[in-house]
């Protein structure tokens, strides 16, 4: 098995097709929720990640198929005054798990920000996805300190 992680091509319309599978597969998981996006929300994301002028997104194919997304947006840290990188979603097709396809998008990603000259990466983590929390652990990620909550509001 040979699986190749490289940047999203929006040129593309098959890479622009699998972020859509890749995103409903994830909305589908028990670690996801919600309803699957629409073939009309499918392009406008797409659309959005392509426009977005700080939007970072590998895919990763193994044997002809997609099976895995990492999406991340570039920002900038004030106390490091460097830019940093959030992950927003690292998405590996069920049937794919377990053969290190998460970490090559993790070491991508890792690459690409000491490329930006990036002095961290961040990502939230739900408290009860342990095999993403093993994952990132064994890639160095680790609590923030002091330890941080996640919130939000929406609009």
């Amino acid at each position: 098995m040979d699986t190749k992680v490289f940047c999203c091509d929006y040129t593309n319309p098959t890479h622009r097709q699998a972020i859509g599978m890749l995103i409903n597969a994830y909305i589908n998981d028990e670690m996801g929720g919600g309803n699957p996006l629409t073939e009309a929300e499918q392009t406008h994301l797409v659309e959005g990640l392509e426009n977005h002028p700080k939007s970072v997104v590998f895919l990763a194919e193994t044997d002809g198929i997609f099976c895995g997304l990492l999406i991340a947006f570039e920002n900038f840290a004030t106390f490091t005054v460097r830019p940093m990188l959030n992950i927003h979603d690292v998405i590996v097709l069920k049937t794919h798990r377990g053969k290190g396809i998460g970490r090559k998008l993790m070491r991508t990603l890792t690459a690409e920000a000491e490329k930006r000259g990036c002095s961290r990466i961040t990502l939230e983590v739900r408290n009860d996805n342990y095999s993403a929390q093993n994952l990132y652990r064994s890639e160095g990620f680790e609590d923030a300190e002091p330890v941080h909550y996640y919130w939000r509001k929406y609009v």
